[in-house]
């Protein structure tokens, strides 16, 4: 978490100030731990729950709690505590986002369609199949689906960002879309 000179550095002061450095709520160390996670926390809760603005906004609140209880945690806590903080702050707005679609949708009076009831139905069901079907992917192929369907990014992009070959993700893509393949045949 710290750089080489911040540990140099600490170790030739005293012990008073050693303590300060390496206290989660010293404006250094905070934020280099703030470097260091926000990124990747960020990533993590996109291609967790499919939303980059939400993502982005509770991976800062995350940081808000982090340093909210920044005198009660140790450093080396800080990562573990921000990914549990934001992973049940996700989960609390999906719940909360399922009561007010159910409440819309009592709410709302019911249109009339240009379609007929076949083809809604039909449409229905397909999007509910290939949403479960991308949702069953194991989650590197799912990662790359999304980034590539949904991100619109390209595979060269995907293989900076996960740290993979072209190649590797050129595999993960093929074996998602076999699979949505599978779904789609079935319907």
């Amino acid at each position: 978490m710290l750089s080489d000179e911040h540990v140099v550095t600490i170790f030739s002061m005293d012990k008073s100030n050693q303590e300060t450095l390496t206290c989660l709520c010293s404006e250094p160390v905070f934020k280099s731990v703030f470097d260091h996670n926000f990124k990747l926390l960020r990533n993590f809760l996109v291609y967790k729950f499919r939303d980059l603005e939400r993502a982005e906004d509770v991976a800062q609140n995350a940081f808000v709690k982090l340093w909210e209880n920044c005198n009660i945690l140790k450093t080396e806590q800080a990562r573990s505590f921000l990914y549990t903080t934001a992973i049940r702050m996700s989960l609390n707005e999906i719940k909360h986002d399922k009561v007010v679609a159910n409440f819309e949708i009592k709410a709302k009076p019911k249109s009339a369609h240009q379609e007929s009831p076949e083809f809604l139905l039909e449409e229905t069901e397909l999007k509910s199949r290939l949403e479960e079907a991308i949702n069953k992917l194991p989650e590197k192929q799912r990662t790359v689906f999304l980034m590539n369907r949904f991100d619109n990014q390209s595979y060269t992009e995907i293989a900076e960002n996960l740290d993979l070959s072209v190649k590797a993700v050129e595999k993960r893509m093929h074996q998602a879309l076999l699979s949505l393949r599978k779904v789609v045949k079935n319907i």
